[in-house]
């Protein structure tokens, strides 16, 4: 009799611990699977975003790079705009923007469109390091040939330590302050180019020393 009295009371124990934490154990295992599951969802969302991007951006390229079709600007435009729109957060859209840009300005001849599409781009690429020193160098090229000669300085300061780019990013500071008249800024930016070179001497490069009345021996 005493073991059934106390495998009652354990069962009664069990069933007062029930009434008094069932609910709530439901409830946790409920949030983990919600979780677990969302969790799930989410990747493959994810997933799937970063296929819709890398079609489209497969799209933007075959348009540039087909020069039998009429619309392919339009379509490079389009998908572009696509991307920033669909899939702003990804690289995808930092790269067929800077492909927009490149025909913005090699077939459109249109600086100024470039410079906005690119602007874009470099505060979309701000968790891309290397990426963003590309897209800056493009920038500061595309306000040069604009003549935006102080907004082209200011985006090569933006630069900081700039490691393999910093040859580049001295020798358009050089350009530009030449065409700002400064022949002393530019000579001072074209001898630290060569000092950063991590290619060895440029020959176009020392052309433009030349010109400043440096030798090559400097």
């Amino acid at each position: 009799m005493a073991e059934l009295r106390s495998e009652e009371e354990q069962v009664q124990a069990i069933k007062d611990w029930w009434k008094k934490n069932g609910s709530s154990l439901l409830i946790g295992i409920g949030a983990a699977l919600a979780i677990v599951f969302g969790w799930q969802a989410w990747q493959s969302n994810l997933e799937q975003q970063r296929a819709e991007a890398a079609n489209q951006f497969a799209t933007l390229l075959n348009a540039f790079a087909d020069d039998s079709d009429d619309d392919a600007g339009e379509t490079v435009a389009f998908v572009a705009q696509t991307l920033r729109e669909d899939h702003g957060k990804s690289a995808y859209a930092i790269y067929g923007n800077l492909v927009l840009a490149n025909q913005q300005m090699l077939l459109d001849s249109n600086a100024e469109g470039a410079i906005d599409t690119l602007q874009w781009a470099l505060e979309k690429a701000s968790d891309y390091p290397a990426l963003s020193l590309v897209v800056r160098n493009r920038l500061a090229r595309a306000q040069f040939a604009a003549e935006q000669y102080d907004d082209a300085l200011a985006t090569i300061d933006g630069a900081g330590s700039s490691d393999a780019f910093a040859g580049i990013f001295s020798e358009l500071r050089g350009d530009v302050l030449l065409a700002q008249g400064d022949a002393d800024g530019a000579r001072e930016a074209y001898l630290a180019a060569r000092e950063q070179n991590q290619q060895g001497r440029s020959g176009i490069l020392e052309l433009k020393l030349s010109d400043l009345g440096v030798g090559e021996g400097a």
